[in-house]
């Protein structure tokens, strides 16, 4: 199992997306877990893409801010 599979069992991507638009932070390995996802889409539910690409799409809005 990789570093991201390991990440994705440990946290949902609900419990992600949710620490990240509390903080308006979002972390490297945030965006890993989260690419590695997406490309992964038959394992996530239209929910868990919802909430991925809002993140995404936040990011490149300029609310969430990228952190270390």
């Amino acid at each position: 199992m990789s570093y991201v599979q390991a990440q994705t069992c440990d946290r949902t991507v609900r419990e992600i997306a949710d620490r990240i638009f509390e903080s308006h932070r979002i972390t490297r390995a945030d965006q890993q877990v989260f690419m590695a996802s997406l490309l992964s889409k038959s394992s996530l539910t239209l929910e868990e893409q919802n909430l991925i690409n809002h993140v995404f799409e936040e990011l490149k809005r300029g609310v969430l801010r990228v952190v270390d």
